[in-house]
């Protein structure tokens, strides 16, 4: 990747944050909140700070939904273009093995990314009807935590020196040498 490339990337990803987080937060700011001000969840987010609002909360509900269906959409829509050009790209390598190899190592990724956009997804794109701070806490904590301690498990157990390691402690555990 051109270096000019990487600038646009990173200018285009501070420019899509900065536009989405200052809609949201001047959102926020036409909103009454009263009662308890306490936000039952593990970090500040906007699904539990509308629950805490006693006024009308629906045009803030309209593009929670629209920004993030389209930031979701969008990042998803990149992740398979990317990986129809990866299987075009390994389909041209000439041995079976290197193939396999390379749609082995893809396919761990796609689950990772997967479960990742599914977390998200099911966290972020859904009706306020349906909105639980439980079950957001739940998903929050899967899509935050979970899946990034998985990553480096998920990667590393493709490599043959982590499996070998692997399979030298669990022999040494069981073995009573």
């Amino acid at each position: 990747m051109s270096k000019r490339k990487c600038i646009v990337l990173v200018i285009g990803s501070c420019t899509g944050g900065i536009i989405n987080s200052s809609t949201h937060t001047v959102s926020l700011t036409r909103l009454s909140f009263c009662g308890p001000n306490v936000v039952k969840h593990f970090y500040c987010d906007i699904p539990p700070l509308l629950k805490l609002s006693c006024s009308d909360t629906s045009v803030n509900e309209f593009l929670l939904l629209i920004f993030s269906g389209v930031i979701a959409m969008g990042t998803f829509f990149i992740v398979i273009i990317s990986y129809i050009f990866i299987a075009t790209a390994i389909l041209k390598i000439r041995s079976a093995s290197g193939r396999q190899k390379a749609f082995s190592t893809c396919a761990s990724h796609l689950t990772a990314v997967t479960i990742f956009y599914g977390t998200l997804s099911f966290n972020y794109i859904q009706p306020s009807s349906q909105y639980s701070v439980d079950q957001e806490k739940v998903v929050s904590v899967f899509y935050t935590l979970v899946i990034p301690m998985l990553n480096p498990l998920i990667y590393s157990l493709r490599n043959k020196e982590v499996k070998d390691a692997v399979k030298r402690a669990t022999e040494k555990r069981y073995c009573s040498c």
